[in-house]
């Protein structure tokens, strides 16, 4: 898939956030209570502004669903104007990204709430491509493209589509292959990674992580799975040093920042992961407002109990339905008198 060397995508200049909305009627909504787990379907059209050029457009774009933990649920590739559809899936919190080249550009968080009528729920994604500033070269970083010989792009295919189908193992047999053949292929290293973690295989995930970086050591996406992937396994002092890499290629993610203050929260670096917690907040306020309860807890250990109440009231503003609101307010009522009598 060949890029135009005079355009640049722009990351998410309106990630189109329609509400969720809803399909005809069917038989789905009907159902009730178990009948519903699982049966919930998200689906959406991939929208692709062209720049004032008409030229450039990226044939195919992949969309990617991931829960909560990271794990991607699902796949699909979409071409512009196209729609994706995921199948199957049971309420709760999800992330939507989308990616070109194996290269992440744009990512939100979405809601399957729960909800005995409604099962069908919508949510676009709209990308912008506009000319790059007339005081930079004219190209795409070489950080997300990778050129591959015929052979090798089809067998990068072939791995794509065995693991959209869960046949992981022969999806890293082609790609074992692809790399054997050209073992600078970044993308499809960091593509070998995501498969092994799909089966587990954690020693796998993480030497192909590392091989990517060794060939692009610019690439995001590279760090940043293999920063999450140690903070899953509870690495978190190994976890540092790729996310901090992650950060300072793409500052802008939210996700990057996250992942890095929090693995100084759990090695006990409160004062390190205090400035990437914020700024995973100001990045993504909403998506994120789990952060004030753990700024709040660190606030409180610090005996800073105005401070932590003040996030506390800050989580409450962005989740009114929070279970334990009541036990919240409380302290917030608690504390916010003590720190008003503070000069």
């Amino acid at each position: 898939m060949k890029r135009s060397s005079a355009l640049i995508l722009t990351l998410l200049v309106g990630l189109s956030i329609n509400a969720f909305g809803q399909d005809p009627p069917n038989r789905r909504q009907m159902m009730t209570g178990s009948e519903a787990l699982g049966v919930h379907v998200m689906y959406g059209d991939l929208y692709v502004e062209e720049g004032r050029s008409g030229t450039g457009k990226p044939l195919m774009y992949e969309v990617v669903l991931l829960n909560q933990g990271g794990t991607v649920v699902a796949r699909q590739y979409v071409a512009p104007g196209g729609r994706y559809r995921f199948q199957n899936l049971k309420e709760g919190l999800y992330e939507l990204a989308a990616l070109l080249n194996g290269d992440e550009i744009a990512r939100i968080r979405a809601e399957i709430p729960f909800s005995p009528y409604q099962h069908d729920y919508r949510q676009d994604l709209a990308l912008k491509w506009t000319e790059p500033p007339s005081n930079k070269p004219g190209s795409v970083s070489a950080a997300d493209y990778y050129k591959r010989s015929a052979a090798n792009e089809a067998l990068f295919m072939r791995s794509k589509e065995a693991t959209d189908q869960k046949r992981y193992d022969d999806a890293i047999d082609a790609l074992q292959q692809l790399v054997a053949q050209d073992p600078k292929d970044f993308l499809a290293w960091t593509e070998l990674g995501t498969v092994f973690l799909f089966k587990q295989s954690y020693e796998d995930s993480e030497a192909a992580y590392q091989k990517a970086i060794s060939e692009r050591p610019t690439f995001f996406l590279a760090h940043m799975n293999l920063g999450r992937l140690r903070y899953g396994l509870k690495k978190f002092d190994t976890a540092i040093e790729p996310l901090t890499e992650a950060v300072k290629i793409q500052p802008t993610s939210a996700d990057a920042n996250y992942y890095l203050g929090e693995s100084y929260l759990q090695i006990k670096k409160g004062s390190k992961a205090v400035g990437y917690l914020y700024e995973a907040l100001k990045l993504d306020p909403v998506g994120r407002a789990d952060v004030h309860l753990h700024l709040a807890a660190l606030y409180n250990a610090a005996g800073l109990k105005d401070k932590a109440a003040t996030e506390y009231e800050e989580f409450l503003k962005k989740k009114p339905g929070y279970p334990e609101r009541k036990k919240l307010e409380q302290y917030i009522s608690e504390n916010k008198s003590t720190a008003a009598k503070k000069p």
